[in-house]
């Protein structure tokens, strides 16, 4: 399938108008091993190196050493994660509009995630319309930073980057291309996935509402009306461009190998800390990881290693629970 029909497919399960297209828009991842007779004779073998007088002598160095190499790939991933804001950046109220799923909600929040900004969230309502405070605007994200409206996710990622990082620009090409490639091409490929099948259309509705602003009854209505509508349409709009649910999946996978491929053996694209392309892959593909396209697509591609990577250096949520 083409990029343009993918965008299509996409476009058409996250478009406004009518409860069921409203509902569309409410959808939108070092250890050391080894036997005791490895251990065995690697303390043996490292006892005879140093002049020890006891293999017990080079255990206890060898668990040392062990223990040292632990340490420091722990303390390289504290590294590459990002210090609080600095002086020169340091907003009162940051306040999120978003969609829980949204692939470009969720870049947006892995950069704040990153970079430690503590921010609120606002979470859209697709049934009653509640959550956005301006008529005008119908896209999401929307960011407030101390009341100032910022709108387009990559346009509010280069702002925030700007004001914590001063003296830098954002002009690597080859991070600005797989940006773009996110954009035009990564994002097109999650809600097709999300709604492959009727298990899966429930279960990604389920995360949308359990993780969304919704009462307990609403929630249950959400959960199994937008299910149905979303893999009904998903099905119609798959026949219309003649796809079948293990191409729409061979894509996604040809996706995440892409990706890997362009990291050439980096931990990051950054290099040794992720760089805003990274962020970006990152946050389009977290709300997918634990549903059951993202465990497929651990499964049958490179992109775990690096992807629990970054899970670990973006660390814990900067969300303010409210």
């Amino acid at each position: 399938m083409t990029v343009n029909g993918l965008a299509t497919l996409s476009r058409a399960l996250t478009c406004s108008g009518g409860v069921e297209k409203r509902l569309a828009q409410a959808a939108l991842m070092s250890t050391c091993s080894s036997s005791s007779s490895n251990s065995h004779i690697f303390s043996q073998k490292l006892a005879e190196r140093l002049g020890l007088s006891s293999p017990c002598l080079g255990r206890s160095v060898a668990g040392t050493m062990l223990f040292s190499v632990a340490a420091s790939s722990l303390a390289q991933d504290a590294h590459a994660k990002e210090k609080p804001p600095s002086e020169k950046f340091l907003p009162k109220e940051v306040v999120m509009y978003q969609y829980e799923a949204n692939p470009f909600c969720s870049k947006v929040k892995a950069f704040l995630d990153y970079n430690n900004i503590p921010y609120k969230v606002v979470e859209y309502n697709p049934i009653s319309k509640n959550g956005i405070e301006w008529p005008d605007y119908k896209k999401l994200p929307v960011l407030k930073v101390d009341g100032e409206q910022m709108v387009d996710s990559s346009d509010i990622i280069n702002k925030l980057f700007l004001r914590i990082n001063p003296d830098c620009s954002i002009t690597d090409d080859e991070e600005k291309k797989w940006r773009e490639w996110v954009d035009n091409h990564l994002v097109n490929l999650i809600s097709p996935n999300m709604y492959l099948t009727v298990s899966e259309a429930l279960e990604s509705f389920d995360y949308i509402t359990t993780h969304g602003n919704f009462s307990f009854t609403m929630r249950l209505g959400v959960k199994y009306v937008g299910a149905a509508v979303y893999y009904f349409e998903s099905m119609r709009l798959k026949k219309k461009h003649n796809l079948t649910d293990e191409r729409l999946r061979e894509i996604l996978y040809e996706a995440a190998e892409m990706w890997v491929d362009a990291l050439k053996g980096r931990h990051y694209l950054g290099g040794s800390k992720p760089n805003l392309a990274d962020l970006a892959v990152f946050g389009v593909l977290r709300p997918i990881r634990y549903l059951r396209s993202g465990k497929d697509m651990v499964e049958h591609t490179r992109i775990g290693e690096w992807y629990s990577r970054m899970e670990n250096t973006v660390g814990e949520s900067a969300r303010i629970k409210e």
